[in-house]
């Protein structure tokens, strides 16, 4: 018998935990030295990831009963546009290096889509660790990520608002309540579940401090997740809902004046820090930042929210799909005067063509048709991409309630 007559693929289950996390720390080259360094002893090592295997959809290649390849879908929701899709989040992707080469992982990928399709999990998202790995499976860039290195003395000047800060405990509810409404505003935000908070926090260290912001009415509408070391203020996330929670949070920050160097962290691409600074002198970097991959086209365009153009609208394409065969041939969308979309599978010529990846991409307005079509990877006439664009574009919610 050959070895690869020998694996069997499976669901990897709460027994198998101990395994799991050994194959997780393997590939990712997490040592026990690491961990321990902050503050994670053996028996808390092997425990962290048990929820995933509780909670998540994880499948596996098993050799006997030794686990040699795994990944794991996150049941999660997102906000596309205001409308909350069901959505599979991809992580723990890891095979021996000594099963390399056989298929594996391709087979779980596609067993996993499957599953997510029956789920109603439409899109799935997931960090990759390889951009052209994912993209060779069906996956798109989606998001940037933009980190910054402020010096003490280029922090922005205290400006009076009527509210104020109060640090609390990471686990304090108003820090969810904060991040439940901004990710009601924010296009391609996750939700975050109970499993996505747990995740969120995994591996963080304990002096990891909530600052809140309060408005003038005692509302929570901000906050910032921080710790400071060797004179270093280093930002985890901060959230705010409008700006004034913005002005409070950079004035706490301020305060830290004569305590740090400098403060390091990250924002939102479409929200730089240089230009809104009085000294724009800062380091900012721009890194693409998370993956996603439409699994069923037919559920995701049926819950879509298009713009209302007050007419129908009837387009014509070819799509690939380089996993999945329902994703491929030619469809036909129709979208109603209210901006309801309806995808058919059909024959005939095509208005446009593109792969699931493009198709991604756009829908989730990381890139524009008119972009996408100049560069390549959409292959239509210009009549055809002023309306794709129409259909599509939009102001970006969050900041649209600022004003």
């Amino acid at each position: 018998m050959s070895r690869l007559d020998r694996l069997r693929m499976g669901n990897v289950e709460t027994k198998h935990f101990q395994q799991f996390n050994e194959l997780l720390r393997y590939v990712f080259q997490v040592t026990k030295k690491e961990l321990q360094m902050v503050g994670w002893e053996e028996r808390e090592i092997a425990l962290a990831k048990l929820p995933v295997l509780e909670k998540a959809d994880v499948l596996g290649w098993f050799d006997g009963e030794t686990l040699i390849s795994q990944l794991a879908v996150y049941p999660f929701q997102v906000n596309i546009f205001g409308q909350t899709f069901e959505m599979g989040g991809l992580t723990g992707v890891g095979t021996y290096p000594e099963y390399s080469g056989l298929g594996l992982m391709n087979k779980l990928m596609r067993q996993a889509l499957l599953d997510m399709q029956q789920r109603k999990q439409s899109i799935s998202y997931l960090f990759p660790y390889s951009f052209p790995f994912y993209r060779r499976k069906g996956w798109e860039i989606i998001s940037d990520k933009m980190t910054f290195e402020i010096r003490d003395y280029q922090m922005p000047k205290t400006k009076k608002v009527p509210g104020y800060v109060e640090r609390l405990d990471t686990e304090h509810p108003d820090v969810r309540r904060v991040y439940r409404h901004f990710s009601g505003m924010r296009h391609a935000a996750m939700i975050r579940n109970e499993l996505a908070w747990d995740e969120y926090w995994r591996w963080d260290l304990d002096d990891l401090t909530a600052a809140v912001y309060y408005d003038g009415s005692h509302q929570p509408v901000g906050y910032l997740l921080y710790w400071i070391s060797k004179d270093v203020l280093h930002v985890k996330e901060m959230v705010y809902i409008n700006q004034e929670a913005r002005i409070g949070l950079w004035n706490f920050i301020s305060a830290h004046f004569s305590m740090v160097s400098k403060v390091i962290g990250n924002t939102y691409t479409n929200d730089p820090l240089a230009f809104w600074l009085e000294d724009a002198d800062i380091k900012e970097t721009i890194a693409p930042y998370y993956m996603a991959r439409i699994v069923d086209v037919k559920q995701f365009i049926a819950q879509f929210p298009f713009r209302a153009l007050g007419t129908e609208v009837h387009l014509t394409f070819e799509l690939d799909d380089p996993i999945l065969e329902w994703n491929q041939g030619i469809f036909t969308l129709h979208v109603s005067e209210t901006g309801q979309g309806q995808l058919i599978q059909t024959k005939g010529l095509a208005d446009f063509s593109l792969d699931i990846q493009t198709l991604t991409t756009m829908l989730l307005g990381y890139k524009r048709p008119s972009y996408l079509a100049v560069i390549g990877r959409l292959g239509s006439n210009k009549q055809t991409v002023e309306i794709l664009e129409n259909l599509i574009e939009r102001e970006t919610p969050y900041f649209s309630d600022y004003f």
